[in-house]
């Protein structure tokens, strides 16, 4: 594996995260707490393996920017902004939420939940959007 193998990896990672995060909601509202564990579970692991690749990639790599075309600039920024504002609000809000079910404090888990999947829906999906604009649809040139 090399570096330039981690970005797509990473999508991928974040991609996984997404489609966990949906079925796990799917289960709990079907009252299946069994299977609804079990995706939230997979979508921690992908998240926690996303940002450890994540990290190991920007620590080699260095930061990306996105320069061309200037037209669509301003919009990418704002997508990565609200996407880097909400991937730092939602590591500790994923923390205690996982922590509380656990636990088995069911009532102050689904309190927080309501807060922690969209966060982390829309981090998980604006993570992947991101890879596609930078490396896909707009590749940024050196």
């Amino acid at each position: 594996m090399t570096l330039s193998d981690l970005p797509p990896l990473n999508a991928a990672l974040n991609g996984c995260s997404s489609l966990l995060l949906i079925a796990g909601y799917i289960f709990i509202r079907r009252k299946n707490q069994r299977a609804h564990a079990k995706c939230m579970i997979g979508a921690l692991t992908c998240s926690a393996l996303f940002l450890t690749s994540y990290l190991t990639y920007h620590y080699f790599a260095g930061r990306t920017v996105f320069q061309n075309p200037a037209w669509f600039r301003p919009i990418y920024l704002t997508i990565l902004l609200t996407h880097t504002v909400l991937a730092v609000v939602i590591v500790p809000l994923i923390v205690i939420t996982a922590t509380r079910a656990f636990r088995e404090k069911f009532e102050a888990h689904k309190k927080i939940a309501r807060w922690t999947w969209p966060l982390w829906m829309y981090v998980s999906v604006t993570g992947v959007l991101i890879y596609f604009l930078l490396y896909q649809i707009f590749p940024q040139r050196p």
